[in-house]
């Protein structure tokens, strides 16, 4: 998986005033934690963030602070205004090379769906799926091959297969499918009322 760098400033614990100051400095506050560390809190550029928050690409995250400790991390959370739609806080969560790391990855769709061809409309439900491995066998993305997929039939989490990498989303997570389109419907039908009338 790729690497994505940061440069952050260590911060101290602030209330409310102190957090809209950042703000309002075009910092954005982040919060660092994990197993057998102390939380660390540090500001980073909105600016710089966007390289993270305003794209579907998936990064292992290189954080340097200005304290000159190094850390890698993924994005666990992030909080955006519900309005202006931008980044308020980020979480990150400490990883090393050694151990497993859960992570959301993009999902490529390849192929075209035998359904398809045959009038019904491809759905993609789900744009993410959820996996873990260690971090040299992290995919950038996930890909997904829908050729076999028929009308009313799906791919789910369960169905996908990846070499030293095990998919963590429920099995029952829809990736894609193919619905029926309302012109197939209205076919069935003339085609059922036409067989009735042949008959009679």
């Amino acid at each position: 998986m790729k690497h994505f760098e940061i440069n952050g400033q260590v911060r101290e614990v602030g209330g409310k005033p102190a957090i809209k100051a950042i703000r309002r400095q075009g910092l954005v506050p982040c919060n660092l934690y994990g197993q057998g560390m102390e939380n660390v809190l540090f500001t980073v550029s909105e600016k710089d963030l966007m390289g993270i928050t305003h794209t579907p690409a998936s990064y292992i995250i290189d954080i340097k602070l200005d304290n000159g400790q190094n850390h890698m991390a993924v994005v666990h959370e992030l909080q955006f205004h519900p309005v202006k739609d931008n980044c308020l806080h980020v979480d990150f969560l400490a990883v090393s090379e050694d151990k497993p790391i859960a992570i959301k990855v993009p999902i490529v769709v390849s192929g075209h769906p035998v359904g398809v061809q045959k009038g019904g409309k491809f759905v993609l439900v789900s744009r993410f799926i959820k996996v873990s491995a260690l971090m040299a066998n992290l995919p950038d993305t996930v890909n997904v091959d829908v050729t076999k997929l028929d009308i009313e039939k799906r791919i789910v989490a369960g169905d996908i297969k990846l070499e030293n990498v095990s998919v963590v989303s429920p099995k029952d997570t829809i990736i894609c499918t193919v619905k029926a389109t309302r012109n197939m419907s209205a076919q069935v039908t003339e085609d059922a009322e036409g067989a009735e009338g042949s008959a009679e």
